[in-house]
């Protein structure tokens, strides 16, 4: 199979992202160093803006590639095609950050297979080498490269979790949902929403997040909020908005669903 990576030019707008704590210093610092990085935190908190951030600020081009159970050692490294007739090789995703020395992330990288993931093993150490085996030789990264995952700890389960082998080569920054008024300046800006509904939205993800004995698997994310602003931008109702973009996005459980809604009326104020 082919694996589609997305390489974000760095220099063309500056991302949007409110720091919460000291992780911009912490990645710059990590980036000093050509040192690989590990973002934990979970869904929808801001892990890839933060890393399109960091890239822009360091003048780096990032290349983004979405860790999934199919993906093989030969989607990240790279493979012989038949192009024109011929056989050639092409680079995939993780050596052409190599080569070109960009920052490499690998999003979810617990989705993928552990004999997958031990490729970047010899890029996280002092090494700094991407062994291409099907070419036969050892690829030094180039200045600039540097090696960032990410996963979601509340989300992994037995089968699907990182190993002490990868984890304890990276410098790991924990991000989290942003406080109220960080929040809030997100969403408004993001939905392009007034800062009254943007924070209506944000009480709303953040009584969800603290549902005593919640069924949900996932909470409401940043992003969710996101989506549901960027509907009342349009034109919805913020009910509308919120059923759409938040409560059903969330379960389809009919009774989480209706709790939901319940919760929705509570939290919401009455137009």
């Amino acid at each position: 199979m082919t694996l589609t990576a997305s390489a974000v030019p760095t220099r063309v707008a500056t991302p949007f992202y409110r720091a919460v704590g000291d992780e911009v210093a912490v990645f710059r610092a990590a980036a000093g160093r050509g040192l690989p990085v590990l973002l934990k935190g979970p869904t929808g908190c801001g892990k890839t803006r933060f890393v399109e951030t960091m890239a822009h600020e360091l003048g780096r081009e990032l290349i983004t590639v979405a860790g999934h159970e199919d993906m093989t050692s030969a989607d990240l490294v790279g493979r012989f095609l038949l192009q024109g007739g011929e056989t050639v090789w092409v680079d995939g995703p993780l050596t052409r950050a190599v080569r070109q020395g960009a920052i490499f992330y690998l999003d979810e990288v617990v989705e993928a297979r552990q004999d997958t993931t031990v490729v970047i093993h010899p890029l996280a150490d002092h090494r700094r080498e991407l062994p291409v085996d099907r070419l036969g030789t050892t690829l030094s990264a180039a200045p600039g490269f540097q090696l960032v995952i990410s996963y979601n700890p509340g989300y992994q389960s037995v089968l699907k979790s990182l190993k002490e082998s990868t984890r304890q080569r990276f410098v790991a920054i924990e991000l989290g949902f942003p406080p109220v008024d960080i929040e809030t300046d997100v969403v408004a800006h993001e939905a392009g929403v007034d800062p009254e509904t943007a924070r209506a939205l944000v009480m709303l993800g953040n009584a969800i997040r603290h549902l005593e004995g919640s069924p949900l698997r996932e909470v409401a994310s940043t992003r969710l909020l996101i989506l549901a602003g960027g509907l009342v931008a349009e034109g919805l109702g913020l009910r509308t908005a919120v059923q759409s973009a938040v409560v059903q996005a969330l379960s389809d459980d009919s009774d989480v669903v209706r709790a939901l809604g319940e919760l929705v009326d509570a939290v919401l104020p009455r137009t």
